[in-house]
């Protein structure tokens, strides 16, 4: 379903993009305060009061969102957990959570390897920390400043890229599968449309394929996914594979728990296409279940579920795979050491 030649120009695209917009941002953040010319204790606390604002925005966006939704009709949330969920259920669901972002972290674990080997613990630390910084930024953009900062300053642009292929992999598996999933539910000219959009960037890649962008392109950005050994790659897309399995299958657990009743091809077709047009659209990490709830109600009503019990899913989805780690997160940031000897 995806062109040969059009990954790669998405990448390109993707890798422009994500080092100009992140270039400042690190460098503000990391350089920047070891610049300024005060005491250390001034410092530290102007490093605190940075760590604090990260955490503090992040929590502020996520009550904003969890109270302001009007759609949220919590007593009847209420009612039907109460009435349809077990402890054995919630800690079923709490599992698929903790696969979910294992998998996330075992990803950049395993890309890592090509700057230095790191621990699961250090990788759960950078990966959980950046997704703090990162849930109030375009896309989660954040996430790559966030990683960044913790490594030394000439592998900055490295740390970006490898963000870029952890991102990617996901990126391109979602809209495998998101193809799939609206052949089977019958939106045969959405995808012939998206085939067409895809065979225009083909073209477009082989013309464009000697010109230089800010020092980019596509050769040099073909070069440099080649320097990384085949073995990372292999491992990266196995386990991306993975994690994308057990979110999908995430959100089909909460649709049987709360009475769904449609075959498991309609269902999971349904689920891939939400996630590929939602992931599609430029949202910020605190928005991401409005977004996924606004596709989810297009293609689930279809089929006549009720638009709470979509809203509701989708805003639980958000809550165990966002809030949660960014609560843990938070832990990290608030421990983080700005080392200027780096």
């Amino acid at each position: 379903m995806v062109v040969p030649g059009s990954i790669p120009n998405m990448m390109r695209s993707f890798a422009n993009y994500f080092v100009s917009s992140f270039k400042f941002q690190v460098q503000s953040f990391r350089f920047f305060v070891p610049m300024i010319t005060i005491p250390y204790k001034a410092k530290q606390f102007l490093v605190f009061t940075i760590k604090l604002l990260i955490v503090i925005g992040a929590f502020y966006f996520i009550y904003g969102q969890i109270t302001g939704n009007s759609k949220l009709e919590w007593s009847k949330f209420q009612t039907l957990v109460l009435r349809k969920t077990s402890i054995t259920t919630i800690v079923f669901i709490l599992l698929f959570s903790a696969a979910n972002r294992y998998f996330e972290i075992l990803k950049w674990q395993n890309l890592v390897t090509f700057i230095k080997p790191i621990s699961v613990g250090e990788a759960s630390k950078q990966v959980l920390g950046a997704l703090t910084a990162g849930i109030f930024t375009p896309n989660g953009l954040g996430e790559y400043a966030g990683k960044a900062m913790f490594f030394k300053k000439e592998q900055t642009k490295k740390v970006v890229f490898l963000n870029l292929i952890c991102n990617g992999i996901q990126m391109i598996l979602t809209i495998i599968f998101g193809i799939i999933g609206l052949i089977l539910i019958g939106y045969w000219k959405w995808v012939l449309a998206m085939i067409g959009i895809a065979i225009i960037l083909f073209f477009a890649s082989i013309l464009s394929k000697n010109i230089t962008i800010k020092g980019y392109s596509i050769q040099k950005l073909l070069h440099k996914i080649n320097e990384i050994p085949k073995k990372i790659h292999r491992k990266n897309i196995l386990l991306g594979i993975c994690r994308y399995l057990v979110f999908s299958h995430q959100y089909y657990v909460l649709f049987l728990v709360f009475d769904v009743d449609l075959p498991y091809l309609t269902l999971i077709s349904c689920i891939v296409a939400v996630y590929f047009l939602a992931s599609s659209l430029p949202n910020f990490q605190f928005l991401d279940f409005a977004v996924k709830g606004s596709v989810a109600m297009f293609f689930f009503g279809k089929y006549g579920v009720n638009e709470w019990i979509v809203i509701f899913i989708s805003t639980l989805m958000w809550f165990l795979n966002v809030v949660l780690p960014v609560v843990i997160g938070s832990y990290y940031v608030m421990r983080f050491k700005l080392n200027t000897s780096k």
